[in-house]
């Protein structure tokens, strides 16, 4: 009798573990422009293709020409009294600082100059450094943690939110380089959004796959390059040399003190006056919801808006990151899909809190102290720039993994 051999093909692709709910799976080739999601949490595990290095390197140069004119020069006027007063982004955070706000400016200064020019130095670094021979492994991860403190594009609304405050007592009138922020905040938002991590780690580092049908226990993803595979002799990742562990250490104990810092920020944030304006001698003192109510007197929508970005956003974080611990804490597993959602959703509209912040230092370099009419931050800025801060941090600490251990490997989970 003849023996028939009955041949299985091996998959085409490659293990991966999803870095959010650390389901092992297999990662098939994506082609161009195809993405791939976790089957169990529908997380975004892999792009397709992106732009490459060349292409994010054309970017950044034209965002280096603009950068010049986009910090020095006038964003926006005032005329007040017969005097043109221009305001900059650099001026306003000089003004912070002088002012006894150093550490809030410095806020503001690294939202709106370090974090862009950190990106468009490290983009152009790795264009150089492949040529070179240079080690690109510590740049490439300092950039999966610099995406969501670039924020131009709340700067930009924080500007318009400022002429809108500031024309009830002066006309206001755009600057010579408005035009030129405006352009640099867009190729900020479009080098983020086709700047793939993951991609350049493969083009600068590639790294073979772990054969199939091996022992997939000691799998384990990297949560620096997102690279799945086995530790090298001293534990690390073979790729980016980042130690690999079964789950962040201390992740819990550093949310819970981000999130306990923020909340008690957060009081003397909202009590205490974040704005002061002076008119002919006279001392007028807003706290963050007298302000918006103010402006809510002229304009709803915009109110609206400083209204959520101020005083709606950080509550919600609060709430929903101590909903998530609270839950990790106690094993619930009820609602996982809602909470890996929710979990999602703050860490998107986070940054979205630095609004008010930019408020201030767009308002503070247009209305001078010298001036009849003049305009300071209080002492709620520091307050709450730092608990925006330390809320994105205690998400971006919290290892989200943690929040499926609570179910059993073939537990059934619904929504």
């Amino acid at each position: 009798m003849k023996i028939k051999h009955i041949h299985y093909a091996l998959p085409q692709g490659r293990y991966q573990r999803c870095a959010q709910c650390d389901t092992l799976f297999i990662l098939p080739t994506l082609h161009q422009n195809q993405d791939a999601f976790c089957p169990r949490c529908r997380a975004k595990v892999a792009h397709g293709h992106e732009w490459t290095i060349n292409q994010l390197a054309i970017l950044a140069l034209t965002m280096v020409v603009l950068m010049p004119f986009a910090y020095g020069e006038p964003l926006i006027s005032i005329r007040l009294l017969g005097t043109s007063i221009n305001a900059t982004l650099v001026h306003g955070i000089w003004q912070m600082a002088i002012q006894g706000q150093p550490i809030t400016a410095s806020m503001v200064a690294f939202c709106t100059v370090g974090a862009p020019c950190t990106l468009v130095i490290a983009i152009l670094y790795l264009n150089v450094g492949e040529r070179l021979g240079m080690n690109l492994r510590p740049v490439l991860l300092m950039l999966t943690r610099l995406k969501e403190w670039v924020m131009l594009d709340i700067y930009l609304i924080g500007m318009a939110v400022a002429a809108i405050k500031v024309k009830d007592y002066a006309d206001v009138d755009t600057g010579l380089a408005l035009p030129a922020f405006i352009a640099l905040a867009l190729l900020s938002v479009v080098t983020m959004t086709h700047l793939n991590i993951g991609q350049l780690w493969e083009h600068f580092y590639p790294e073979p796959a772990p054969p199939f049908r091996t022992n997939t226990a000691g799998l384990k993803v990297c949560l620096g390059c997102n690279f799945t595979g086995y530790a090298d002799e001293r534990g690390r990742c073979p790729r980016c040399h980042t130690p690999l562990r079964l789950r962040r250490r201390q992740s819990l104990q550093k949310s819970w003190a981000a999130l306990i810092a923020s909340v008690v920020l957060l009081i003397p944030a909202n009590l205490l006056p974040i704005s002061i304006i002076y008119i002919n001698g006279s001392r007028n003192e807003s706290t963050i919801l007298s302000a918006i109510g103010s402006l809510a007197n002229d304009n709803i929508p915009v109110a609206a808006v400083v209204f959520i970005a101020s005083i709606l956003v950080p509550f919600i974080k609060v709430i929903v990151l101590l909903t998530l611990l609270l839950s990790i804490h106690f094993k619930v597993r009820q609602g996982l899909k809602t909470r890996i959602r929710l979990l999602r959703f703050v860490s998107w509209i986070g940054r979205w809190s630095m609004l008010d912040l930019f408020v201030i230092s767009i308002t503070m370099s247009l209305v001078d102290r010298d001036q009849l009419l003049a305009f300071t931050m209080g002492p709620a800025a520091f307050y709450f720039g730092s608990a925006v801060i330390l809320t994105i941090l205690a998400v971006e600490w919290l290892d989200s993994r943690l929040i499926w251990d609570a179910h059993a490997a073939n537990a059934d989970y619904t929504d």
